[in-house]
């Protein structure tokens, strides 16, 4: 094998990895922009418009058999659950630094570790012991509790991490034995959005001039920023994604600085890297395992 063939991969993971950083940070900035006209209700009930439209017409393309399940009770949970880490993040997204958001939601394979644990039965290990440690080492260094307060909005980025992880990792887990993954993302738009519409009725505005086109992103890049992760995972083992996604994080401070005069944090900094060992302790040792 040559040096280039090896490095192919490699190349077409970073396309992808660079996709989804690219997504989300487009949701980040998109979702401070209206967190300032509408509520988070509202925005997600308009990310699932837009995200709806989109699989309409690609099941229209490629086929309706995709919608089928008998799992829905599955997906209903799965879907409230992500709802309410999504409007967390989104609450967070308004309120505090976007690379304080995305290091604590770098907490979300540590939380999956605990309730893989605890719900699924899965052995804990040394390695995952160790890794929960770090994890939450590295949670005391950004939030410094007793030192830097510690609000609302800090603890929403914590709760949306735990969130995803228990939609994510254990719910996903259980789907994905009887559905396919385009099954899992319909019907996870297709429940959440009449929940945020009728969670956001009480307080209805419509958005106005430019902020069509920032709902227009977040609907969009929702899709994206799920599917390009997915490809990265498909080409490569977690152990080479997971590096490249810590790439987020000094990715959010730049965004954070250039758009809203965000203040680069040392110890979000030093926070993130303990949690991120954590992480890729642990997906070092899963990978091992496999082999």
């Amino acid at each position: 094998m040559t040096a280039a063939t090896s490095l192919a991969p490699i190349l077409k993971v970073a396309f992808w990895m660079v996709g989804t950083f690219v997504s989300l940070m487009s949701i980040a900035v998109a979702g401070r922009e209206l967190s300032a006209e509408i509520t988070i209700f509202q925005l997600l009930f308009w990310r699932g418009v837009v995200g709806l439209g989109i699989l309409l017409v690609l099941f229209q393309v490629t086929g309706w058999h995709r919608v089928r399940t008998r799992k829905f009770a599955t997906h209903g949970a799965r879907s409230v659950v992500h709802l309410g880490a999504q409007y967390a993040w989104f609450y967070a997204i308004a309120f505090i630094p976007f690379a304080e958001v995305f290091a604590l939601e770098f907490t979300t394979p540590i939380w999956t570790l605990i309730l893989a644990a605890l719900i699924l039965g899965e052995k804990i290990t040394l390695v995952r012991v160790a890794a929960v440690l770090l994890g939450f080492a590295g949670v005391l260094i950004i939030l410094r509790p007793g030192i830097s307060p510690v609000g609302m909005p800090q603890i929403a980025a914590l709760l949306s991490a735990l969130g995803f992880a228990f939609s994510t990792y254990v719910l996903t887990r259980r789907l994905m034995r009887t559905d396919a993954p385009l099954t899992m993302l319909f019907w996870m738009v297709a429940i959440q959005t009449p929940l945020a519409l009728l969670a956001g009725l009480d307080a209805w505005l419509w958005p106005s001039g430019w902020n069509w086109g920032w709902i227009g992103i977040v609907g969009v890049c929702s899709l994206t920023a799920h599917y390009c992760m997915a490809r990265a995972l498909s080409l490569v083992d977690a152990n080479v994604v997971v590096p490249m996604d810590f790439v987020r994080l000094p990715l959010a401070m730049i965004v954070g600085w250039l758009a809203y005069a965000e203040l680069i944090d040392l110890w979000v900094v030093v926070g993130a890297v303990v949690i991120f060992a954590g992480n890729y302790l642990n997906v070092r040792a899963e990978t091992r395992k496999t082999r």
